[in-house]
């Protein structure tokens, strides 16, 4: 969390998989000028990660999510999320009571389809994954993310986001957390999407390879009102990191006008 200034209010940030807040570090410190910033750790991911298993499933963190708005003492905050973020933050205000201002839903799990064909293999072989040797594991690991942005993240990013997941519980860990991501449990937060009750902007990296930019409209018929959609050009799935002015900058004129 940090706060160098708070007149425009809070905005908490909601990561997705498989890094941790850590990837919003950039966005946050912009956003900080004059506003608190909050940002989330989803337990399971990043500094969390450690030998003993907790539930990491989609329903488990919602409610998590939920309970730490409450612990924090937000009181209707500005949530932007990405990734399966957007199920967590969406989940948490649909069909656990959170009260947000406003959502900035960026590359967000929601709609069917959504994991890939490596998803769907390690859930039905997550053991064998597990076990896998740790030189093995952590290139695969390095190479997974660095497709997310379409190969255009430099090494050291690369590995600074792989590396929470290349230790002995990081390992475990990794394949844990994607065989817990599961469809059903987005659909009921998908069955409700006309029930959101706060202003949302949806934003898509034009050239995500995980999660179509085709699915913003989607997502937006579904939406009450008009949402906004911005399309960030050349981006794949991690925009903060490939796109971070143009992103928090979005983000902050979002905030912005809908402040208050």
């Amino acid at each position: 969390m940090g706060a160098r200034g708070d007149a425009a209010g809070d905005v908490v940030l909601c990561h997705g998989t498989p890094w941790s807040s850590a990837v919003w570090a950039d966005v946050a410190r912009r956003l900080a000028v004059d506003r608190r910033v909050f940002a989330y750790d989803m337990p399971g991911y990043g500094a969390s990660i450690g030998p003993d298993p907790v539930d990491v499933d989609l329903v488990a963190q919602r409610r998590r999510f939920a309970a730490m708005l409450d612990h924090w003492g937000l009181i209707s905050p500005a949530v932007v999320a990405h990734d399966i973020g957007g199920a967590v933050a969406l989940g948490a205000h649909l069909l656990e009571g959170a009260q947000l201002s406003s959502l900035y839903l960026l590359d967000v799990v929601t709609l069917d389809p959504w994991g890939s064909p490596f998803f769907r293999l390690v859930a039905r072989h997550e053991s064998v994954f597990a076990a896998l040797p740790p030189q093995l594991h952590a290139a695969l690991v390095r190479e997974y993310i660095s497709g997310a942005a379409n190969g255009a993240l430099d090494a050291r990013l690369t590995a600074e986001l792989a590396e929470p997941w290349c230790t002995r519980d990081g390992q475990r860990a990794f394949y844990r957390q994607i065989a817990s991501l599961k469809p059903e449990h987005t659909r009921p937060i998908v069955e409700s999407l006309g029930r959101v009750s706060c202003p949302v902007r949806i934003a898509w990296g034009e050239l995500d390879p995980w999660i179509p930019a085709a699915q913003a409209a989607g997502l937006a018929e579904r939406l009450p009102g008009d949402p906004g959609v911005f399309t960030i050009p050349s981006a794949g799935h991690l925009a903060p990191l490939e796109a971070t002015e143009a992103l928090a900058a979005d983000i902050a004129l979002w905030l912005n006008r809908t402040a208050g």
